[in-house]
């Protein structure tokens, strides 16, 4: 048996290392009844799920790469060996590629079989469960927005300082590609291409780049596009981008002009275009704002298509679903509201999500939507009928930005905590069917889903008996 010395919770590397033993230990702990029946060795057995980490490396320690025979162990030990007596630093290559480090965890090698209580064995063959997704990513900068590559395991993340970091994604390792400088205040949002090989980005600088995503090499520059600095911008093909600014004015933009100048430039609000949104026809634009209006504009009319009655709550962000029948709006209320495609002027149904606000949202299916917000929850929501499903993930702080992968099987996500972390979302392909007549569930808003790091009680202790 290893011999492990006490650790506190202060010594833990990293904020998804305390969250995963938090999690394990808050459901084990928090209940008196269980508290009652454990008594203090359960406390004593708390402290030592902590200290086993101590010694850990700052990758996501609490994530085991596979388990390993031993005769595959042993051959790691040698090579391990090896590399001790001739060690070598990896350089960055020309195009400032930086080497991925691998270390291994401290506890991949404890056997919980060697540990006598039942409940730290179940806790330890938890944390050394195989990984379903690509660890941590930590930032110096605080990330301001992230865009998934359209067809590779590739991920832009946008700063606060200007800069973009273009990260190639894998279960086992994230590696850093390229750095480039763009704009000369933050980020506000970046999108990759249609065709994957340009990145669009727009900052609080008032500006909106078009640069090649491997060399940064810029293809086109507005300098000044907006009067306010730009808060959101959307590709809506190969050739038209969209943005809008801090004080609700939209400008579309055309690759193929040479000029300066934006095909068109429409002022119907007064807040921020909080999101800009289009179907596969790509005729309409809707945008929701601030200031609580949805507002439709008609691209080939260059003007406004409609606009819905005023609601007392921002309108933070919004999908399409249903066959691209239906568009569904948050709120900074926590509220959903459903408007037919092209009946925009009032919603036809409406329910209440989480009681904190809603900022970001995802379609992940035709009828279920990733959302997160000021709490640092992400959930899942069936929006036909409106159902909350449960936990996604979490973050410490509020959730700033959200993507989802190419393939569907990730969505990223990032908090003012300088971290972005993944989600395997895979498992919701088994989600996407319930009886419109199932009642609401109301304990689903704190209900752990499979891709949260923490777990609930009930499924931990089933097998404890």
């Amino acid at each position: 048996m290893h011999d492990f010395q006490p650790g506190s919770k202060d010594d833990l590397i990293d904020d998804e290392q305390v969250d995963e033993v938090e999690g394990i230990l808050e459901f084990l702990g928090d209940q008196s009844e269980i508290n009652n029946l454990l008594g203090e060795e359960f406390f004593l057995n708390q402290q030592r799920i902590l200290m086993m980490n101590n010694e850990s490396s700052d990758d996501d320690e609490f994530y085991a790469e596979g388990q390993e025979s031993d005769s595959s162990m042993s051959e790691h030990n040698e090579d391990e060996s090896d590399s001790d007596e001739s060690p070598t630093t990896p350089e960055p290559t020309e195009k400032n590629e930086e080497q991925p480090t691998t270390s291994r965890r401290v506890i991949d090698d404890y056997d919980p079989d060697d540990e006598s209580d039942e409940i730290v064995r179940k806790i330890i063959a938890e944390i050394k469960k195989p990984r379903s997704k690509p660890p941590n990513i930590d930032t110096e900068d605080y990330p301001t927005d992230l865009s998934f590559h359209p067809s590779e395991n590739i991920l832009a993340i946008s700063t606060v300082t200007g800069d973009v970091l273009i990260y190639r994604y894998e279960n086992e390792e994230n590696k850093l590609l390229y750095t480039h400088e763009i704009h000369s205040k933050a980020v506000r949002d970046i999108e990759f291409s249609a065709d994957g090989r340009a990145l669009f980005s727009a900052s609080r600088d008032k500006s909106i780049i078009f640069s090649d995503f491997e060399t940064g090499k810029f293809k086109r520059f507005w300098d000044n596009a907006h009067e306010e600095p730009i808060y959101t911008l959307t590709v809506i093909d190969e050739n038209l981008i969209v943005t809008g600014d801090d004080e609700g004015t939209i400008k579309l933009w055309d690759l193929r002009n040479r000029g300066s100048d934006p095909v068109f430039s429409i002022k119907e609000v007064e807040d921020y275009i909080s999101s800009i949104i289009t179907n596969n026809q790509k005729k309409l634009l809707v945008c929701t704002s601030g200031d609580g209006l949805m507002t439709t504009l008609n691209i080939a009319s260059k003007k406004m298509y409609v606009q819905s009655e005023p609601y007392e709550e921002e309108l933070t962000c919004a999908g399409i679903f249903r066959n691209e029948s239906k568009v569904v709006a948050g709120s900074s209320k926590g509220n959903f509201y459903t408007f037919n495609w092209g009946e925009f002027g009032y919603h036809n149904d409406s329910f209440t999500g989480p009681s904190t606000p809603v900022s970001l949202m995802i379609p992940i299916t035709e009828r279920i939507a990733i959302t997160a917000g000021e709490e640092g929850v992400i959930r899942a929501m069936h929006l036909f009928p409106g159902r909350i499903l449960g936990v996604v993930g979490q973050h410490s702080l509020a959730v700033e930005t959200m993507d989802i992968s190419h393939d569907g099987e990730f969505i990223a996500t990032s908090s003012h905590d300088n971290d972005v972390r993944f989600w395997n979302i895979k498992y919701f392909e088994d989600f996407d069917s319930i009886s419109y007549n199932a009642k609401p569930n109301r304990s689903a808003a704190s209900n752990n889903l499979p891709s949260s790091l923490r777990r609930n009680r009930a499924d931990f202790f089933a097998d404890l008996a």
